[in-house]
C-alpha cells in the first residue's frame, strides 16, 4: 500500500490511514501522554508518510516499523518542543533587570534594598520545581489568569491552582528563612 501512496494515490493513503491509525496514535498517545499532542503527531507523521513514501525501502524495515519510526520521533520532537517553550517561559524572569522590580524615584538605599529582595525571589523561585515555578512567574510576573495559565499550559484549572498555592507556600517558607 506504501508503494500506491508513494505514487500520490491519496485513496490508498486513506485507506493506509484508517488501517493503522489506531495503533499510531495509540504510541503517540504512550509517548505524549496528552491527547491533543497526539493528534498533531499523527497527522504530522501522515503528512510525513505522504511527502515521504517514496523513500520507504521494504528491506530495511517492514511497513509498520517504518511508520512507528516515523510517529515516535515525532512525538519526542513534540516533547522536546514543549520542554523548550516551558524553559524559555520561565527564563523570562530571569531576563528581567532587577531595576526594573524597583520604583524610578528611588534612592540608592531603596534600589539596593529592592535590588537585593529581586535577588532573593530569584533564588527562591529558582528552588520551586519546574511546573510551579512556571505558574507563578507566569500568573504574577506576566499577569496571566488561572484560566490563561490553564489553556497556555495545557493543564487542568485544577492543577493550576495547585502549582501556584505550593509555589507560593514554597516562596513564603524560602523568602521568610532568607536573611
Amino acid at each position: 500500500m506504501l508503494g500506491r501512496v508513494a505514487l500520490g494515490d491519496r485513496l490508498a493513503l486513506r485507506a493506509l490511514y484508517d488501517q493503522v491509525v489506531p495503533k499510531l496514535f495509540g504510541l503517540a498517545l504512550r509517548i505524549t501522554r496528552r491527547r491533543d499532542w497526539a493528534e498533531d503527531v499523527v497527522q504530522e507523521s501522515f503528512v510525513s508518510i505522504w511527502h515521504h513514501a517514496a523513500d520507504y525501502r521494504p528491506q530495511v524495515a517492514a511497513p509498520m516499523t517504518w511508520m512507528t519510526t516515523i510517529v515516535r520521533n515525532r512525538a519526542l520532537d513534540c516533547l522536546r518542543r514543549a520542554h523548550t517553550a516551558r524553559l524559555a517561559s520561565a527564563a523570562s524572569l530571569e531576563d528581567t533587570p532587577e531595576a526594573d522590580l524597583a520604583d524610578e524615584h528611588d534612592g540608592p538605599a531603596e534600589l539596593a534594598q529592592a535590588s537585593e529582595q529581586a535577588r532573593a525571589l530569584n533564588r527562591c523561585l529558582q528552588r520551586l520545581d519546574g511546573p510551579q515555578r512556571e505558574a507563578v512567574v507566569l500568573a504574577y510576573l506576566q499577569d496571566l489568569s488561572h484560566a490563561e495559565l490553564a489553556a497556555r499550559l495545557r493543564v487542568p484549572l485544577g492543577t493550576i491552582k495547585s502549582w501556584i498555592r505550593r509555589g507560593l507556600e514554597k516562596l513564603r517558607a524560602c523568602l521568610e528563612a532568607t536573611p
